[in-house]
């Protein structure tokens, strides 16, 4: 079976340009999930692990979409190896099911990571120098007349977390921290 997964970091971002990327391999199974890849619990991306069967192919746009990290992506290539599947990424034209291909994955691997820390080092050098001529202010704070409304009925059980988060148009750990900052005692037991 053919198996898409297709992953953008957040809800404002358009899976759009990656699934019109791996249209012409017809798809036959698509998983698809608007949530930061920065560790591989991702909800759609572990179903997408259990339903997949050997002998089938991942398609993905390109490895940064499956995993950010090379230890992360090699953890996912090695599992998807030992169960029998390929792994295709379109952007860098990989596929798993050749030794060619398993070596350039690890190499691509490392490049990503490379790239992803270089990117971030250079954002907090960035930051750091607008906050000391004083033009970076940070984001703006969160406001929003529903939340108390919303908190209550979380915690009457009338909604659930992820209910509660959509409802505000946050994160999940962006409620979190909400309900941290807000100084409200609150016991998860819902993850």
């Amino acid at each position: 079976m053919k198996i898409a997964y297709v992953r953008v970091s957040t809800v404002e971002q358009n899976e759009a340009r990656q699934v019109e990327a791996l249209e012409k391999y017809d798809i036959e199974k698509w998983f698809t999930e608007k949530v930061s890849g920065k560790d591989i619990n991702r909800p759609q991306l572990q179903q997408m692990l259990e339903f997949a069967r050997e002998g089938d192919t991942i398609y993905v746009h390109d490895f940064s979409r499956l995993a950010r990290s090379t230890k992360d992506l090699l953890s996912i290539v090695e599992l998807l190896k030992s169960k029998g599947i390929h792994l295709v990424s379109n952007k860098e034209c990989v596929d798993t099911s050749t030794p060619t291909g398993t070596l350039m994955i690890t190499m691509i691997g490392a490049i990503n990571e490379f790239e992803r820390t270089n990117l971030l080092e250079r954002q907090r050098e960035g930051i750091a120098i607008a906050k000391r001529n004083g033009v970076y202010k940070g984001r703006k704070p969160f406001t929003s007349d529903k939340f108390e409304e919303l908190y209550q009925a979380y915690l009457s059980r009338k909604i659930c977390k992820r209910e509660f988060a959509n409802l505000l148009g946050v994160s999940r750990p962006t409620l979190d921290k909400l309900i941290k900052n807000n100084g409200m005692n609150y016991t998860d037991n819902e993850s």
